[in-house]
């Protein structure tokens, strides 16, 4: 059990860490699809986990396979964490997203080997 000066400290160790803007894989260990996500703050991935445990992910296939497999199943994985930049021209929102692109072009996690279609 952990004692409240341990919960107490674990929490002040969650909130130091530094907020990262990143790419992140939602990995079927059985079937080897993927799906793939970026996000302005890398400690959000358990809110996905969440929404999956709890059967209201919005990508009907993965929380069918989550919902069929378990939870033991899936892996999370950060793929890439943007770097901030001193350079006042570039915006992360669009380099958050040329990264989701570069990543959804090289893993193409379409049809079998993933949770997205095809636009």
């Amino acid at each position: 059990m952990v004692q409240k000066a341990d919960r107490a400290k674990l929490v002040q160790q969650y909130k130091e860490i530094p907020i990262e803007a990143g790419v992140y894989q939602i990995r079927n260990t059985v079937n080897g699809k993927i799906f793939l996500n970026s996000t302005f703050n890398l400690k959000s991935i358990n809110g996905r986990v969440i929404t999956l445990k709890l059967g209201t992910d919005n990508n009907r296939e993965l929380q069918k396979d989550w919902n069929e497999l378990g939870e033991q199943a899936f892996v999370f994985e950060v793929l890439e964490v943007l770097k901030k930049s001193d350079n006042p021209f570039v915006v992360p929102k669009d380099e958050l997203k040329k990264m989701l692109d570069s990543w959804f072009d090289k893993l193409q996690p379409y049809g079998e080997r993933g949770y997205h279609t095809l636009k």
